[in-house]
């Protein structure tokens, strides 16, 4: 069982609870450190003494002090003004994700959020209760304002909770499980709602995901070499033991171990060819740069969701920092970073699909064996081509730019919303190319009969052709690219 506040989330774990596969609570530990904390909130909020938002107003308004009978009026005008978001709403895993993300920053005893606030989260949590959040809104600083106030409302009675497919008013959801709304209390409205949940969600999204994509890079990649009857000569450890990056490393490794055994490549003889193109030989440079994108946003995401990033932050008896650690900027940056390194993973998979296509070392042109009435597969990788595109113009970093808001009191923002729904965006896009690409290389493979290939890119072949058939004369490919778009997907193929 996961442990809220005491024991580390990791983005397999985070995954696993918001999918029901891992059970998460709070311990006594954790209970005591909440309570703890709230009492000195308690205290403060009394106190002639101005606190950031547990007395005072908020933004601009942070010189207005407010007294102890309107303090649970202000938390709750807080949700209901800053839940502003627009657009289609983001998926129940993303939200489930925040909520699961807020519990683990709140049970760490520094935000002074009641234990009853934290438990009714963990209720929704635990049966599936997930409220309706719009995707635009938040600038990524003070914290995902817009998105985390939808998210809460329905603690309050209001908003919307999916039901199903339904979205379904919080009232009509809290009287069918016996609940009544809560009423906030001091700090808790600031408490929900100011930190980095919509972005750290995304991040989590984008990379357990990406962690998968660029495993498939590697099969997809090996899978068109031997197609290609390419050289594995360029993944010998020798060679990256001089250069040792760890995601170099790594891919060559991987390619050695897809290609273990190839009789198609140590068959294979051409004085002809000295080197193969960059598509092919670089595997390791370029796959290996997008893994080290990886490792570095990975790193960052265990650190935030960590993290307590609301504000302010209750340290003592009688200190309440009001600092900035709602601020985005540092998932924003590396998110802005993968989504490059996720969009180049496409760019060089459409450079081995075109590879394929041009009719050398024995493959037929369009790699279809009677061109001319039949155009074989080349119009798909005008898609792949679409696609690449489409990821050039997501990779704009967002945290680049800052426009001030709350009358120039947040004047710096990181925009890391943007950055997190463009990183996702990207890896779609991804998981399109790649399921051309392994529908070009098993197409390719044909051409190689009867050569025997690895073990690992056997089955991979014959999952590819239990779905879509070896192309002879010219067909409606948008069946078959949609298999193995769902073979992507569904973690199909066999990556390790």
């Amino acid at each position: 069982m996961f442990k809220y506040g005491i024991d580390r989330l990791s983005v397999d774990k985070t995954i696993q609870i918001a999918r029901g596969e891992l059970k998460a609570g709070l311990t006594a530990e954790a209970v005591s450190k909440v309570n703890a904390c709230r009492a000195k909130v308690e205290t403060m909020a009394k106190s002639n003494k101005a606190y950031y938002g547990i007395n005072t107003g908020f933004g601009p308004l942070c010189d207005t002090q407010i007294s102890p009978e309107e303090t649970s009026k202000l938390q709750e005008n807080l949700l209901i003004t800053h839940a502003v978001g627009v657009g289609n709403p983001i998926g129940k895993e993303l939200s489930k994700i925040m909520m699961i993300c807020k519990v683990q920053a709140l049970a760490q005893g520094f935000s002074g959020v009641r234990l009853e606030v934290i438990e009714r989260i963990l209720f929704f949590i635990e049966n599936d209760l997930v409220p309706v959040v719009p995707e635009q809104g938040s600038v990524g600083a003070s914290g995902d304002l817009a998105p985390l106030s939808h998210l809460f409302l329905p603690l309050l009675g209001e908003g919307e909770f999916w039901i199903g497919k339904d979205i379904v008013p919080a009232k009509e959801v809290l009287a069918k499980h016996g609940l009544k709304a809560i009423r906030l209390e001091a700090k808790e409205g600031l408490g929900l709602i100011n930190g980095t949940q919509f972005i750290l969600a995304h991040t989590i999204r984008g990379l357990y995901k990406m962690e998968y994509l660029l495993d498939l890079a590697d099969v997809a990649g090996a899978m068109s070499l031997e197609g290609f009857q390419g050289s594995a000569a360029p993944f010998k450890p020798e060679l990256h033991a001089i250069r040792p990056f760890k995601g170099n490393i790594k891919v060559a490794e991987r390619m050695r171990m897809l290609l273990e055994n190839s009789e198609n490549l140590a068959g294979h003889i051409d004085c002809e060819r000295v080197q193969d193109p960059y598509s092919l030989r670089c595997i390791p440079q370029v796959h290996g740069a997008s893994r080290n994108a990886w490792y570095h946003l990975n790193e960052l995401a265990e650190i935030e969701m960590n993290s307590v990033t609301d504000n302010p932050i209750v340290l003592s008896d009688t200190e309440a920092i009001s600092g900035g650690n709602f601020h985005g900027q540092p998932l924003a940056m590396a998110l802005d970073y993968c989504s490059i390194a996720a969009s180049e993973l496409g760019n060089i998979a459409d450079r081995r699909c075109y590879l394929l296509l041009e009719g050398k070392f024995g493959l037929p042109r369009l790699l279809t064996a009677s061109g001319g009435l039949n155009s074989g597969f080349m119009i798909p990788q005008y898609t792949t081509a679409a696609l690449v595109t489409e990821n050039k113009s997501l990779c704009f970093p967002p945290s680049a730019d800052s426009v001030p808001t709350s009358l120039g009191q947040e004047d710096h923002v990181s925009m890391g919303s943007i950055s997190g729904r463009k990183f996702n965006q990207i890896l779609g896009n991804i998981e399109k190319i790649f399921a051309i690409e392994l529908m070009y290389a098993a197409q390719a493979l044909e051409f190689r009969s009867p050569n025997h290939f690895s073990d690992i890119m056997t089955k991979n072949f014959n999952i590819i052709r239990s779905k879509v058939d070896k192309l002879e004369d010219d067909r409606v490919l948008k069946d078959d690219i949609y298999a193995m778009i769902d073979f992507v997907k569904t973690r199909a193929f066999i990556v390790k």
